[in-house]
């Protein structure tokens, strides 16, 4: 995959999560409580870099997307 392409993607799944929380009036600081409810223990800081990084993983996606009440999501691939 050339890294053009990587950065798309790693664009769009960081820009997925951050408009879920922006969505919902959350920050950093409100996921780490929340994870934390489903015994996922993140840090703010931890939080803030992963997911701007925007290369975690599906299943950290998942625990993400749960914790803050999303039952679904509208995802655009083109």
């Amino acid at each position: 995959m050339s890294e053009k392409t990587k950065a798309r993607w790693t664009t769009r799944a960081r820009n997925l999560i951050k408009g879920e929380m922006a969505h919902r009036g959350l920050d950093y600081e409100a996921l780490a409580v929340k994870l934390k409810q489903q015994n996922i223990h993140e840090n703010t800081a931890n939080l803030r870099t992963k997911i701007n990084r925007g290369t975690f993983s599906f299943a950290f996606a998942l625990q993400v997307l749960h914790a803050i009440g999303c039952k679904a999501v509208d995802i655009d691939v083109d």
